[in-house]
């Protein structure tokens, strides 16, 4: 993969303007645009600019609506239902992480369904939004149906990323994860860079496991993660999202032969009003501590989740983002264009 390093709001000023383009108003475009460049900036290249021209192909050909904005269905209490319109999936999901926050500071937790969205790009966004607003924030969606079930020989269950984020002093904890082994992006950026995956990511038409990103790509057909674990926890996970917002399950997502109207659920618990505040921070730094006093094998070390994502993001600031060269160069014809 060849790279160049382009300025953090050079990527936001160019993909404004080609969102622009396609219908969005000023102020969502730039927003949009943000979410994208943040999951570069933050060295999440799997859901950034690479996902981009892939984003707008869906709203070329209509599955992805541009102008529209989350309905709200209904409410009580701490719970919010709302449809997505099929509008921008990362501005739905801010939105609805927004609305979660906003009710966690009346009621100490909120919970927002939404319905009838689209691909949220990098889950872990909402995770930040959560944790920058002093919030733990939880929030999970399901997919096309990319990953069979243990034992099974085609693809059945959704790989339905999960974010779990708790706010720290010392450093925010942020888990982003598929319930497959291996994201879809992440075994695209294998593939751009013509490389195998570092570990077996899948299985071949004969239920072999293999690291060759192409054959997985094109079957949809991903190792679970944690095997039959993985498996069971992506089956409950789409349960959720799909009861709890009145929405789609895995196996409608994909009737339409495109990854469209996908459900989703946002939590927030507001560490202040459940006052929590006086031992958040003492009890995740003695468990942070445990761990990292923990034996490693030579020449390893431990992280937790998140741990290197703001030294990625202050040094991406200063030096440039790494971009793959051709991706940006079909970024800028989009632009001329």
């Amino acid at each position: 993969m060849s790279d160049i390093l382009i300025p953090f709001s050079e990527i936001c000023q160019s993909l404004t303007t080609i969102l622009r383009s396609y219908g969005l108003s000023s102020e969502r475009a730039e927003a949009c645009a943000t979410l994208f460049a943040k999951a570069d900036l933050d060295g999440v290249r799997s859901h950034g600019v690479n996902k981009f021209l892939k984003f707008i192909e869906f709203i070329r050909v209509g599955n992805v609506n541009p102008s529209n904005e989350p309905e709200l269905e209904g409410s009580i209490g701490v719970f919010e239902r709302w449809d997505g319109l099929l509008g921008v999936g990362n501005l739905n999901a801010e939105f609805a992480m927004s609305r979660a926050i906003k009710i966690s500071e009346q009621f100490g937790i909120g919970c927002v369904a939404l319905k009838n969205s689209n691909h949220w790009m990098r889950g872990g966004n909402f995770g930040w939004q959560a944790v920058d607003s002093g919030k733990i924030g939880i929030c999970f969606t399901n997919t096309k149906p990319n990953m069979p079930a243990w034992g099974g020989s085609e693809p059945v269950l959704g790989n339905n990323p999960l974010v779990i984020a708790i706010p720290r002093k010392n450093g925010p904890v942020v888990l982003d994860m598929a319930m497959s082994q291996f994201a879809y992006g992440k075994l695209e950026n294998y593939l751009r860079s013509n490389k195998k995956a570092p570990f077996p990511a899948g299985f071949d038409e004969d239920g072999n496991l293999i690291n060759d990103p192409e054959s997985i790509l094109k079957n949809d057909m991903a190792l679970p993660a944690g095997l039959w674990k993985g498996a069971g926890l992506s089956l409950v996970l789409d349960m959720l999202a799909a009861t709890l917002s009145g929405g789609d399950s895995t196996h409608q997502v994909n009737r339409t032969g495109s990854e469209i109207g996908v459900s989703q659920v946002f939590l927030c618990f507001d560490p202040l009003k459940l006052r929590m505040d006086k031992w958040i921070d003492h009890t995740c730094d003695a468990i942070i501590e445990n761990l990292k006093s923990s034996k490693v094998f030579e020449g390893q070390k431990i992280f937790y989740p998140g741990e290197n994502v703001l030294n990625t993001r202050k040094k991406n600031k200063i030096q440039g983002i790494p971009i793959d060269k051709k991706v940006w160069n079909q970024i800028l014809k989009e632009l001329e264009s």
